[in-house]
């Protein structure tokens, strides 16, 4: 069994800096469910917080170089906050700093599937960081709870355990509203959930119960638990995974997805957008079909052959999400066409299908 944890700056770090004794809190939970005999990947923040109290920085730079700046300077002290906490207790750690690029490239996503795999293999507790020193506006994760979720997809994890500064997923804000209540299960994530959700962060973080929840949509879709507990209670990360209910945990629907469509529906960022009629829109969601040129209707974007595409249905609402064979140009010229028209229009075939049903990962359910 695989678990990954996710713990944020507002709970390892402050404004002035790494909270050491949190870390050291974390470390010996984490610890603890090692010794259970679990696999453990820890994706943590921090090492900007680090970096202001080394750069004296007062408030979170907005600009992106310092950011780096900051970045670059607070690692170091993340990782060795971490190396002493965890060989107090016998751990091993190693450092693994991603981008959103190594989710995007096929190559890069099986090669850092494959490190992790065999750090994890060897009892190594990877601890996990965004690359915030080389990210750029276009491909920074924006926050870790995004990058815990496509790392447990990643592993393919049985199990997300957010840690947060709150108990879990709240009716309300219970900062500003005291009639807020814990609500202890969520089986779907809905706009109603969302809104409960807000949208703000904390001064340090990036994220917010937001962020929290959208990646734990995105986990639960890959068929992973995902619970967000309280980041400042000992003992409750060992507790949840010996059984116990603490925070709020949301229940997949289905089991894991195989590893490439795992990769298709949350490493790949899609280049545009095919919309389909109702036939095609049954046979892709009841019928297990590939999307041929028939049912297709409009493609949007710029998108060339073999890039991800979301399946859209008449309302606009994404559907599915797959690898095309075709580009935009050439899917404009087919669309409504039999398979057997494909040749004659374009003067060549690449597959009968636009999006083979192997590329191709359903949405909703």
């Amino acid at each position: 069994m695989t678990v990954v944890v996710k713990v944020g700056s507002s709970i390892v770090a402050g404004v002035c800096g790494l909270n050491e004794k949190q870390i050291s809190a974390v470390a010996s939970d984490i610890a603890a469910v090692h010794e259970m005999g679990l696999k453990v990947a820890l994706v943590s923040s921090g090492a900007v917080a680090a970096g202001m109290e080394k750069l004296g920085l007062k408030e979170k730079p907005k600009d992106i170089m310092l950011k780096q700046a900051a970045a670059a300077v607070g690692q170091s002290s993340l990782m060795w906050a971490y190396e002493k906490s965890f060989k107090e207790h016998g751990k091993k750690v190693a450092q693994v700093l991603l981008t959103r690029e190594d989710f995007s490239d096929r190559t890069r996503y099986m090669n850092s599937r494959n490190t992790l795999l065999t750090l994890l293999g060897h009892g190594v507790i990877p601890v996990i960081n965004e690359n915030d020193t080389v990210a750029t506006d276009e491909i920074k994760f924006g926050d870790n709870d995004r990058l815990a979720a496509l790392v447990s997809a990643l592993l393919g994890a049985d199990r997300l355990v957010i840690l947060s500064d709150v108990e879990g997923l709240y009716s309300g804000d219970p900062k500003k509203n005291p009639k807020a209540v814990l609500i202890p299960e969520v089986r779907e994530i809905t706009s109603g959930i969302r809104d409960m959700a807000g949208g703000a962060g904390s001064a340090v973080g990036t994220g917010g119960m937001y962020s929290k929840v959208l990646a734990a949509g995105e986990a639960m879709r890959a068929g992973i638990t995902v619970n967000i507990i309280s980041g400042r209670r000992p003992g409750l990360l060992p507790s949840i995974v010996g059984g116990e209910r603490h925070g709020t945990e949301f229940v997949p629907k289905k089991t894991k997805l195989p590893l490439k469509k795992g990769w298709i529906a949350f490493g790949l960022r899609t280049k545009g957008a095919i919309t389909v009629d109702e036939g095609a829109k049954r046979a892709l969601l009841t019928g297990g079909k590939s999307l041929l040129p028939s049912g297709i209707v409009s493609a949007d974007g710029d998108f060339k052959q073999g890039d991800a595409v979301f399946c859209l249905d008449s309302s606009g609402a994404r559907i599915a999400k797959g690898l095309t064979n075709y580009s935009a140009l050439e899917v404009e010229k087919i669309k409504g066409r039999k398979t057997s028209e494909v040749e004659k229009v374009l003067g060549y075939k690449y597959s009968d299908e636009v999006i083979h049903r192997d590329n191709l990962v359903i949405m909703v359910r």
